[in-house]
Formats: C-alpha cells, sequence, structure tokens
C-alpha cells in the first residue's frame, strides 16, 4: 500500500514485545517505510572507520556508552543524507568529513545549539517516500526532546503485552545457534523436539533466557519507558495496541496506520 504522507514512527514496546517483527511487517505492507536503526548507523560508522565511527568504537572499547550527541549527528546524516531534511542555518556535518573534528567534542553539542534556533532549524520533507520506523533512538524522555529538535515524529506505537505472556514465551523458546533460527515450543515447535528443522542439529537456549532475568528487564523498561509515554502522549501521536502475539497485534497497527496516513490501495 502506498501512503499519502510522510509517516514518522517510533515502536515503543519491552523486549521480547516484537518490535523487530512489527518492523518488519510494516515496510512489507508499506514500501514508503524504511527503518532508520540507530545501531545499524553505528555499526556501519565503525566498520568504515568514519571520524565518529572510530571515536565511537574507542568508547566502546572502553566500556563507556556512546553519547547521545553522537547517536543524534548519526541520524542527522542520514535523513539530510536521504534528503528528507534539511539545514536551514548551517551546512551539516558529515560523518566522512574532516569538519567532524569540531563536531565531535563531547564537551559542546555543537550541532544542537543555539536552544532559540531548534524549533526552526530543520525542514523535513512530508513526501511519502520520506517515511521511516526509527529504531534503537529515543529511550528516554529527554532524548524523544532532542528529536523533536531534528524531526517532529508523527505516530508512536505503544506496543503493550502482558509480562506473563512475554516471559512464558522466552522461557519457552529455543534457538539453532548457527542459522539463527528460532522456534517456541508453545506456538513454533520444532518438527523434532530439541531438534532444528533443517539440519537435525540440536537447539540451545539464549544465555539470557532465564525468568528472572527477563523479570528484571522488564521492570526497568517499565521504569525507564513512563516518561517517554508520557511526552508523546501530550504531544497528542502516542497510540497503544493491546495483545498477546505478534499476529494478532499487526492487524490493528496496519488498519491505525492506514487511518493516520491516508494510506491508498
Amino acid at each position: 500500500m502506498a501512503l499519502a504522507r510522510a509517516a514518522r514512527i517510533i515502536l515503543v514496546g519491552a523486549p521480547g514485545v516484537g518490535k523487530g517483527t512489527q518492523t518488519e511487517r510494516l515496510m512489507k505492507q508499506f514500501p514508503d517505510l524504511s527503518s532508520i536503526s540507530s545501531g545499524d548507523l553505528l555499526r556501519k560508522n565503525v566498520r568504515e572507520r568514519t571520524p565518529l565511527g572510530i571515536q565511537a568504537e574507542s568508547k566502546m572499547k572502553a566500556g563507556a556508552l556512546v553519547p547521545d550527541s553522537m547517536i543524534l549527528r548519526l541520524i542527522v546524516n542520514e535523513l539530510t543524507t536521504r534528503g528528507w531534511i534539511t539545514d536551514s542555518t548551517i551546512r551539516p556535518y558529515t560523518v566522512y568529513s574532516s569538519s567532524m573534528a569540531m563536531a565531535m567534542d563531547d564537551t559542546v553539542d555543537s550541532v544542537f545549539i543555539p536552544s532559540e534556533l531548534r524549533t526552526s532549524r530543520y525542514t523535513y520533507s512530508e513526501l511519502p517516500s520520506a517515511s521511516f520506523i526509527l529504531d534503537g533512538f529515543p529511550r528516554t524522555a529527554t532524548q524523544a526532546k532532542q528529536i523533536d529538535d531534528i524531526v517532529p515524529i508523527n505516530m508512536v506505537v505503544n506496543i503493550n503485552t502482558p509480562s506473563e505472556i512475554i516471559i512464558d514465551r522466552i522461557c519457552n523458546r529455543w534457538v539453532h545457534a548457527p542459522s539463527g533460527r528460532v522456534y517456541n515450543t508453545t506456538f513454533n515447535a520444532p518438527k523434532v523436539p530439541g531438534k532444528d528443522d533443517v539440519t537435525g542439529e540440536p537447539l540451545t537456549r539464549r544465555d539470557d533466557d532465564d525468568p528472572e532475568v527477563w523479570k528484571a528487564r522488564l521492570k526497568q523498561f517499565k521504569e525507564t519507558s513512563q516518561s517517554l509515554l508520557e511526552h508523546y502522549d501530550k504531544q497528542g501521536v502516542l497510540w497503544t495496541v493491546n495483545g498477546n502475539s505478534s499476529d494478532e497485534i499487526t492487524p490493528q497497527i496496519f488498519d491505525e496506520f492506514g487511518k493516520r496516513f491516508g494510506a491508498l490501495v
């Protein structure tokens, strides 16, 4: 299905809720959509040895978190390169140019000041081809406000699945490590218990697929996501979908998405 205008989407949901599955299905259903993953952008820059990638890699090797300012610059560069946003005040920095030397100063977020320019600095495309799902960032209300300064998000999907369903799903998950194939003894069981359908090799459990580990992760998510959801709720772009499985949730998302963005058959 084609879109009538640009969709700028964020999917919010607990670990294991199926955000990746919904992203893949949305992009297949609505070809105008692209996925902008902060993790993929970071890995790409590290792999290609860009100035920003080199600095980010050094921080990761030292056990430090990659600063929000770096992630934001990656996102700005990607959206600018694709022609979806335009800086109306200065020529944007590029992660491939020597001008990143100044932008890479962690002590001054030079790309995003002065604050009085933040609401008008960037212009953005409303063409359907400028539609994207932003993955991996923002995770907090503070980060969301930084994204607001770049481009307005116009739909935030809060995927709500009960914690007990998620934990049950994870505890019944088995993987074929060499291929990455995933099985679940509840709804996607292997043909032969404990064996991969294709190779017949033994299936294994992931080290962190432990109920107590997941209870802690889900609790942390609830604590950190509340302010993020409140932020987008105040902006009027938050929409919550309830369901126990991806197959139950997907049709609801498709329906709401089509209503909001004038999907044309």
